[in-house]
């Protein structure tokens, strides 16, 4: 998978957006990984990022059909992961019940081609280390990653992360105080949005609109997808993305074995 800006040559449909979403995941955590000093281990079928006892392990189906191989390789992974383990399967065909990890699903969401209001907020790319770090604080705080507590800066968002090819940062300003923060990446003409988060003291105050209002603005020509949490849904449909299929998720707190 490449990082590029190019167009794709027509537009994308609800049929292929699971495929789009193994993709441009790929890429995310393949940068992640790579900034992070973690093994990327590629597969036909699969995608992962084998990391440390707080970072775990990532895997990305990239195929609807595992062969036997990389079924029993991707369960190798996971029982020898050192740290939490989670899997995502856009296309909901791969069945991990024998591992016992707990499952569940999020809608793959996808949004055409099409103008971006200008956010309401002030919303600024990142280009300095220690912007990073302020984005990376509220991540964490956002989504709850306890695993990255106590924080050690550049763990989740390493300082090399705002240098891979196509991954963007930004972060949402209220009145001068950083509020919000959002991933934005680019793959083979494809976008996508990670760690949407608002920052607890600035709840309901229209921070994820403004995070993903900056980061649309220079993707407006271009088909964007994402995975939805129940709560993100709503923003997320007010715009412009429609839900296209359901993603399985997997996780555990450590490996299965």
């Amino acid at each position: 998978m490449t990082m590029e800006s190019t167009s794709t040559d027509r537009p994308a449909s609800s049929a292929e957006a699971p495929i789009l979403q193994a993709r441009n995941s790929a890429a995310f955590w393949t940068a992640t990984g790579r900034s992070r000093g973690h093994e990327v281990i590629r597969r036909r079928g699969f995608v992962a990022v084998d990391g440390d006892e707080r970072a775990g392990l990532r895997i990305l189906i990239q195929e609807p059909d595992l062969d036997p191989g990389e079924a029993a390789e991707l369960s190798g992974l996971t029982r020898r992961a050192a740290g939490p383990v989670t899997v995502e399967d856009p296309f909901s065909s791969t069945d991990l019940s024998h591992l016992g990890m707990r499952t569940w699903q999020m809608p793959i969401m996808l949004r055409l081609p099409g103008p971006v209001a200008d956010p309401a907020l002030d919303v600024t790319r990142v280009r300095r280390p220690e912007d990073l770090r302020v984005a990376e604080q509220i991540v964490i705080e956002g989504f709850e990653l306890d695993g990255f507590e106590p924080y050690r800066p550049g763990e989740l968002f390493p300082a090399a992360l705002i240098e891979e090819p196509g991954v963007d940062v930004f972060i949402a300003s209220v009145d001068g105080a950083a509020a919000g923060a959002g991933v934005s990446v680019l793959a083979d003409g494809v976008a996508s949005h990670y760690w949407i988060a608002t920052s607890s003291a600035f709840r309901s105050r229209g921070v994820g609109r403004a995070v993903m209002l900056g980061a649309l603005a220079h993707l407006a020509d271009l088909p964007a997808t994402l995975t939805a949490s129940k709560l993100g849904r709503p923003l997320y449909e007010s715009l412009g993305y429609t839900v296209a299929a359901p993603s399985t998720w997997w996780s555990a707190p450590s490996g299965t074995a």
